[in-house]
């Protein structure tokens, strides 16, 4: 149960290819990120990312009319039917090749999916009993090249396919007698989006090289006759049946609009068509977004929401809101067309991320990545709430001040900033004397130290929180300072260092070296345990050696280049067994009570540690996406030549001479080639301060894994006489306490928050007072929980106010072991303060705006009429919703 730890959420990356798709309620967004799914929901502000991952970067989404089932292709065309409803895996399927669509009918009772030149019709699961999920129903074959795009009609009688032939065509769902199949030309580029009018055949298709073309129907959709199958109506010959199969309902292409008369935009990337409201949005390589009403082609809006291109448009099923991709930046953007404003915007980094670190309260995850943006987002809703990019580099490290208002952040551009959370600027810029690139940092429990490691000039810089002044430059190592770390409870400040030592500097000493741990080999990072009476160092070699501080002597140490399991990569020429001693970890840190350790590095899995015992505990893999480098431990021998990977030989550049194999030492690929699969790796992993989650930062983005314990049955001292009825029994009896160590012995969610709440607020301090010392700490880790979800404020606040005023002096003497869950506490309780301050503030501000107008009129006309007073009332509710609108929105 204590490492129960389990994929929670996906943070930094909102976006990454393939196409968008709101819910039916129209409230969400789902969107594909790398090999995983996302749902944003707009509504409440939250993002969730499904447990649920294919083998590959996810190419296309479908989701079924009602919103309960979503088939997942990958770009091998493996197939995942996931339930949106509970979040399982349901079927797997193959389609063998790349798919380019996955489409279901507005009937919800078939599908259709597009690969290569081929459109082919499934049974729609759960409609049917079948023994297998995917029924093929139908192949139909006529474009000569690629398909690009589908739609149905909403009878779901007949659905098009676009090609990147050029050419569009109307296939029949069932054996229409009057309609087989229908070729549409017109166009001259690849054909990006086709839309059949609202209840009719009339057809919108949109080409890539910005062309409308609208095409009419002469034949209604009630006017399509089932064929009459042989024996029904008489048998017919063989030629009949051909000429019939020519035929269809009669189309011509009624007009051709052009989106880029004055040569303003060039190639239109992505469309989609609202067809109750008629509206029709295209959107641009530029990042040009245009609305149309059709069939009239009239401009209803035209705007640059990005500088990049726009992958992927979807429309929410009113009408009101459409989502942008854009798969280059990273961006998800939903805009209200209406109202010109934003409903959502977020963007991940665009690079890889470098560094993590947790608020005091764990509240909050600031991150900072190689694209010199320093981003915060909130661990409860999985959003960025202000991104800081004022770095010029690389930002390879990141911390909180011990007030959890002040991020400080160290760059490869040669300065130190720190951003008040407060106000969301950067008040403090630290530069060294001469340039040099940071690359470790670290913060004082005071928050009034700020040092930081250079990598070029093997310095130490000290600066002054309060005055920004350079206070020391510390020298004496001889090689790259690659961590530091100061003491929690001593002014100390431990460095790591490429020279095979750490070195303790004494803050308080002028600065002066106390002690000088030698290692085995390079060291890698530095951290110490939360009481500070212990030192983890990880080394070049694969080991985390543990140190005293105080005495500077070994107590032990962990080999642990067997458990990273590196896998190889494409270009490598040994195996993934020898590549493994060149391995090591590069992030370590210490759970909230100091009895574990969780290290992460150069390869696909995160490892914590037992320290007492030295041995490991669990292993986590966090990524299974075959679509990053060096994931496979074995490569097939059959595609290895003596110039590596067929694979690569297959891309390399030239005139096929040459081998497009990169450079001894080079992690970022080949700039100049066209194809480059980043490597999955672990740059920096942190535990939060409660002890109930820790997040990576990894080639995927930030990943969070939580304890989820409602699940899990997990009793403290069972006995026989513990059982619900006798739980139940106490309650009756109104013996609180006891009913209270029953259900903490037992240990159920349910049971625990039954007996609580059944006790009478009056008697809470009688209860707290004759509560055994044991079940203190777990009732207050239980209140923490029940404060995040419950919706008694007041009387949950009473538990915990009594709990720590009665048994304080004895939860200080164990301060150590209880400070994770004194920390949850804390998160809770300045979660609902500050959703509270903000709500009092906004009701404070709309009574003195209507006080301060009603004087105002008051002033202008002494007695108003009724209905008057109606309307000063509608407007005031108008501005009030405008208000809380823009307080809701989000800040990029």
């Amino acid at each position: 149960m204590k490492f129960a730890y389990k994929f929670s959420n996906l943070l930094g990356a909102v976006y990454r290819q393939g196409n968008l798709n709101f819910s039916t309620d129209g409230n969400a967004v789902i969107s594909p990120v790398g090999n995983r799914i996302s749902v944003f929901n707009l509504k409440n502000n939250t993002s969730e990312t499904l447990p649920v991952s294919t083998t590959k970067n996810i190419t296309c989404v479908g989701v079924s009319p009602d919103g309960r089932l979503a088939i997942v292709v990958d770009e091998d065309g493996a197939a995942l039917l996931v339930s949106l409803v509970t979040r399982a895996v349901l079927h797997h399927f193959h389609f063998h090749k790349p798919v380019s669509g996955v489409r279901f009918s507005p009937d919800g009772r078939k599908f259709v999916v597009t690969k290569e030149n081929v459109a082919l019709m499934y049974h729609a699961p759960g409609k049917r009993r079948e023994f297998n999920a995917f029924v093929l129903d139908k192949s139909y074959y006529g474009p000569y090249d690629e398909t690009t795009c589908i739609d149905w009609t909403d009878d779901s009688k007949c659905f098009v396919v676009g090609s990147k032939d050029m050419s569009t065509w109307v296939f029949g769902a069932e054996r229409w007698a009057n309609l087989i199949y229908y070729s549409l030309g017109g166009h001259k580029d690849v054909v990006v989006g086709c839309f059949f009018e609202k209840d009719s055949l009339d057809l919108y298709t949109v080409s890539q090289d910005g062309t409308l073309c609208v095409w009419e129907s002469d034949t209604d959709l009630d006017g399509l006759v089932l064929k009459k199958k042989s024996g029904e109506g008489g048998s017919r010959n063989e030629e009949e049946e051909e000429e019939e199969e020519e035929e269809g309902e009669g189309r011509e292409g009624a007009s051709k609009h052009f989106f880029n008369k004055e040569g303003d935009f060039n190639n239109l990337t992505a469309a989609a068509f609202h067809k109750q409201t008629h509206i029709l949005v295209t959107g641009f390589a530029s990042g040009v977004f245009h609305l149309h009403e059709l069939p009239e082609f009239n401009l209803v809006h035209s705007l640059s929401i990005s500088q990049q291109r726009i992958a992927s448009v979807a429309v929410n099923a009113s009408g009101d809101w459409i989502a942008f991709g854009c798969s280059r930046m990273g961006q998800l953007l939903v805009w209200e067309w209406q109202s010109e404003s934003y409903v959502f915007k977020q963007q991940g980094h665009f690079n890889n991320m470098a560094a993590l670190a947790y608020s005091p309260d764990g509240q909050y995850v600031v991150t900072g990545g190689d694209d010199g943006k320093v981003k915060a987002w909130n661990t409860s809703s999985g959003l960025c709430f202000v991104t800081f990019t004022e770095h010029t580099s690389s930002v390879t490290c990141v911390a909180f001040t011990a007030s959890g208002f002040v991020i400080v952040s160290a760059s490869l551009d040669g300065t130190v900033r720190a951003f008040d959370l407060h106000r969301y600027r950067n008040f403090r810029t630290f530069t060294s004397p001469r340039p040099a690139q940071f690359s470790s940092l670290g913060v004082d429990v005071s928050g009034e130290l700020v040092s930081a490691g250079a990598q070029d000039s093997f310095e130490i810089f000290l600066w002054s929180m309060q005055t920004g002044r350079l206070l020391e430059v510390l020298g004496g190592h001889e090689g790259p300072v690659s961590g530091l770390c100061f003491s929690p409870v001593q002014s100390i400040l431990a460095s790591s260092s490429w020279d095979r030592t750490v070195r303790l500097w004494d803050m308080m000493d002028s600065w002066q070296v106390k002690e000088t741990l030698p290692l085995t080999s390079d060291g890698l990072a530095v951290t110490y345990r939360p009481d500070g009476q212990e030192l983890a160092v990880a080394t070049l070699n694969g080991e985390i050696t543990f140190w005293n501080p105080n005495t500077a002597t070994q107590t032990g140490s962990i080999s642990g280049r067997h458990d990273l399991e590196v896998g190889r990569k494409d270009t490598d020429k040994v195996t993934a067994k020898q590549l493994a001693k060149g391995k090591s970890f590069t992030s370590v840190c210490y759970s909230a009570d100091g009895e574990s350790v969780l290290a992460g590095g150069q390869s696909k899995f995160v490892c914590i540690y037992n320290v007492r015992e030295q041995m490991l505990v669990k292993k986590f893999e966090i990524s299974c996406n075959l679509s990053f480098d060096a994931m496979e431990e074995f490569l097939d021998r059959r595609k290895m030549t003596e110039f590596g990977s067929l694979a690569l030989v297959d891309e390399g550049a030239g005139d096929g001479d040459g081998v497009n194999i990169s450079l001894p030492g080079v992690r970022k690929g080949d700039m100049s080639s066209r194809h480059f699969k980043p490597e999955i790796r672990v740059s920096s992993l942190r535990f939060s301060p409660t002890g109930r989650s820790w997040a990576a930062t990894t080639t995927e983005g930030l990943l969070v894994y939580s304890l989820d314990g409602s699940m899990v049955f997990d009793p403290y001292d069972l006995d026989l006489d513990v059982t619900p009825a006798s739980i139940r029994k106490q309650l009756r009896l109104q013996e609180w306490t006891s009913a209270i160590v029953l259900a903490f012995r037992l240990n159920e969610k349910a049971l625990k928050q039954e007996a609580l709440e059944t006790v009478p607020h009056e008697q809470i301090p009688v209860v707290c007072g004759s509560l055994p010392d044991i079940y203190v700490e777990k009732l207050l880790g239980f209140l923490a929980t029940c404060l995040e979800t419950s919706g008694h404020l007041q009387f949950y606040m009473m538990w915990a106010q009594n709990l720590l005023m009665l048994h304080g002096q004895k939860l200080k003497n164990r301060s150590g072991s209880i400070l994770a869950t004194l920390q949850a506490l804390q998160k809770s309780i300045q979660r609902h303060f500050d959703n509270l301050s903000k709500l009092c503030d906004f009701n404070m501000y709309s009574i003195r705006y209507a006080t301060a107008l009603s004087k105002q009129r008051g002033m202008k006309r002494p007695a108003a009429p009724e209905d008057e007073e109606d309307e000063e009332d509608e407007g005031l509710s108008d501005e009030m919703s405008q208000a809380s609108l823009d307080d809701d929105d989000m800040r990029l």
